[in-house]
């Protein structure tokens, strides 16, 4: 891998509470834990330890971080605030709040970055 590209916003996603009951065993396939934060920009969410976010939360996530990429407020999609929204995950599980903080990058279409070839 060669990233070459710095991007405009670094995420943080946090796992903030359980539809139903206190705990993993048998309920959260991915172990995930009240408390665990991933991080990212680009590429996929992943914790202190080098493990992923689970994968079908990602499939929710992408639409989400995409908004925020190409401008949008979160708020408009049922966000806390323009960068923080709370979403839970397709198996029903595992709560997550997610937040964009915006870096001092140019974005990646309209700051000239992205050529077709």
């Amino acid at each position: 891998m060669k990233k070459w590209y710095d991007e405009e916003y670094v995420w943080r996603i946090e796992v903030t509470g359980f539809v139903h009951g206190s705990r993993t065993e048998n309920y959260c396939r991915n172990g995930e834990e009240i408390g665990d934060v991933y991080t990212c920009t680009y590429g996929c969410p992943v914790n202190q330890d080098g493990q992923g976010v689970c994968s079908k939360a990602m499939m929710m996530m992408f639409p989400v971080m995409e908004a925020v990429r190409s401008g949008g407020d979160l708020r408009r999609i049922g966000g806390s605030d323009a960068y923080t929204k709370e979403l839970v995950c397709p198996d029903g599980c595992v709560i997550f709040r997610m937040t964009a903080t915006k870096l001092d990058h140019e974005n990646f279409h309209t700051g000239g970055f992205w050529h077709p070839e």
